[in-house]
């Protein structure tokens, strides 16, 4: 996963899309999002429980140890390794959803520049990855060492042609169980290993090379070209 993605619609259409009856505490608002070229360390919508209460944060992308300077952070946790890596023991027990509406990724296409990507369910639902991170506290609110990280799996089917990893993407039923705080570790990680929805729940078409840039946002980088 090169780390780009969108997310443009609203933080209720994610909600809905989890069939969750929990209340909701949201700090991300009530508008579309209309995020549509997001960059790792940027802040994301992110959806996560403590007790009985859902909350919707926006949350850095991005994870590593407090004190740990000797490399960036980290914006992906292979799922063959964060279950038991010492890297990721602390906030492997702190499970999230991020919803997205897609995904980027670059390939090289004999072309002056690679080409870009955009992968998304087929059904146009959302798609709810898999993710873990330090996340802000109901009671202290966000903290300077918050973030996360989205847990990927090895890719396969026609979507290894575009990038040997991706997203663990779980069905609506599982996403509810992975943020259920009373779900033991050992279930979670058994969640997971399996990497999520298949591959052939996805499709994937050309876009402009502009979403290269992050500095550009607008609608146009989520439609295909030739």
């Amino acid at each position: 996963m090169c780390g780009r993605l969108s997310q443009y619609r609203g933080i209720h259409d994610f909600v809905a899309a989890l069939s969750m009856p929990n209340a909701l505490a949201n700090s991300v608002g009530d508008l579309p999002l209309e995020r549509y070229n997001v960059a790792p360390t940027t802040q994301v919508a992110l959806l996560h429980r403590q007790g009985n209460l859902l909350h919707a944060d926006l949350v850095p992308w991005g994870w590593r140890p407090h004190g740990a300077k000797d490399r960036a952070a980290p914006i992906n946790a292979r799922v063959e390794k964060v279950a038991h890596g010492p890297f990721f023991r602390a906030i492997w027990p702190h499970r999230a959803i991020t919803p997205i509406d897609n995904w980027f990724e670059w390939v090289d296409e004999g072309g002056p520049k690679k080409q870009p990507y955009l992968i998304r369910r087929r059904d146009g639902a959302p798609v709810l990855c898999a993710a873990i991170g330090q996340l802000p506290d109901t009671d202290e609110g966000p903290g300077e060492h918050d973030g996360f990280v989205i847990i990927t799996a090895d890719s396969a089917g026609g979507m290894v042609d575009i990038h040997d990893r991706r997203p663990v993407a779980l069905t609506p039923e599982l996403a509810r169980e992975w943020l259920d705080p009373a779900t033991p570790e050992e279930r979670a990680e058994q969640m997971v290993l399996p990497q999520g929805e298949p591959a052939e729940a996805f499709g994937w078409f050309k876009v402009n090379v502009a979403v290269g840039n992050v500095k550009n946002k607008g609608p146009g980088l989520i439609q295909p070209v030739r």
